[in-house]
């Protein structure tokens, strides 16, 4: 038998680290979940167009991202229930990050809208208020879990990542380098070798098996069944309506299923062509109009080169028209980032991969027509 490849080592190192992380108690809030799926969603959505994943993250990136995790954490959870905890500290404890997200919703957007660029947008006028978040979310990770991530007992592993400061850096420097005033300041982490890629072909075993864990805690602190449909509440995509951007979809696809290219009716639906299950992205670029019957069919798989070309051709073809639908429905719209997650995900998947055409149709993966398609 052959030894493992000093890559394939590198997964299992990392693998096996990141079991210990989720298994070990210690931890009183769900801090560790949000930074372990924001760096797996970064190192996605940062990979180059030549399909290099990133080795350093920024805190400020970070700390956006983990406003996006949280922000459906961060509305009521049903009529006996306001917006849950997430910590174990009391019984009106949350995490902090949850409780800064929902002043701001309550500031900026009383109806608590469901999409982030929804809220965004209605900040527009009020720029400030939405960075004022950024900053204080991104002062608290890195103050409180950033530095803590890695202890194991009163040892510090950075299997993960490097970084220069402590718990102790004090707020000033923090809050001059956020003002872009001089600073000593570093905001970096600077990923190990191969953590990047590792949590890239990772992320399809990770990312749910994270979202159960997180769940159970946050069902366990507030006296939640575990059986409750609590996980979709927290990470489902059906929490965010697609109704406002199906009309349009149809109309640019010429009424016709993106998928098998059929004539369809307006009463469609709306497919995440990289699944949600696989990146939360609810891009405009990432959304298709298809029948009921395909969007059924492909789930939560990823489809094969001839679609990979065709989506990747829509968005060339009509960008301003996607960009205007976006703007007209303060819709999110971020193509360099959608296709860095579909170049990411795709480059990473094994020479004998399986993806969906049609119907119970999956063929083997074509390696190179998809890395064409899906260049710069």
């Amino acid at each position: 038998m052959s030894s493992p490849s000093e890559s394939d080592q590198t997964a299992i190192r990392l693998a096996e680290r990141l079991i210990q992380l989720l298994d070990r108690g210690g931890f009183t809030a769900t801090y560790k979940y949000a930074v372990l799926v924001a760096l797996m969603d970064l190192c996605l959505e940062l990979t180059s167009a030549t399909g290099a994943p990133p080795d350093m993250i920024t805190t400020r990136q970070l700390a956006e991202k983990v406003i996006e995790l949280y922000w459906l954490h961060s509305a009521p959870y049903d009529s006996a229930h306001d917006v849950l905890r997430q910590s174990t500290g009391g019984a009106t404890k949350t995490v902090l990050i949850v409780r800064h997200i929902v002043e701001f919703r309550s500031t900026l957007d009383p109806r608590r809208e469901r999409s982030l660029s929804l809220a965004q947008a209605r900040a527009s006028s009020a720029p400030g208020q939405y960075e004022s978040l950024v900053c204080r979310v991104e002062w608290t990770l890195i103050h409180m879990p950033l530095p803590r991530l890695q202890l194991f007992g009163d040892q510090e592993d950075t299997f993960l990542y490097e970084y220069s400061f402590t718990q102790e850096t004090p707020r000033g420097e923090v809050t001059r380098y956020q003002k872009g005033e001089s600073s000593p300041f570093d905001n970096r982490l600077n990923l190990r070798p191969g953590v990047s890629a590792t949590l890239i072909s990772l992320n399809g075993l990770l990312r749910p098996l994270i979202y159960r864990q997180w769940a159970t805690m946050v069902a366990s602190t507030n006296g939640l069944p575990r059986e409750s449909p609590l996980e979709d509440f927290l990470f489902g995509s059906d929490r965010i309506s697609t109704g406002p951007v199906r009309s349009g979809l149809h109309e640019l696809q010429g009424g016709r299923c993106f998928f098998c290219e059929e004539s369809m009716p307006p009463e469609c639906h709306v497919d995440h062509f990289v699944p949600w299950s696989r990146h939360a992205d609810n891009s405009i670029d990432n959304l298709v109009a298809a029948h009921v019957g395909c969007n059924g069919s492909k789930s939560d798989y990823l489809a094969a080169a001839g679609h990979v070309e065709r989506w990747r051709e829509r968005s060339r073809r009509y960008a301003a028209d996607l960009a205007s639908l976006a703007a007209e429905k303060s819709w999110e719209s971020q193509p360099a980032r959608t296709f860095s997650v579909a170049r990411a995900i795709y480059r990473m998947l094994p020479d004998d991969a399986r993806l969906w055409q049609t119907g119970r149709k999956f063929v083997v993966i074509e390696r190179p027509r998809i890395v064409a398609a899906l260049a710069a």
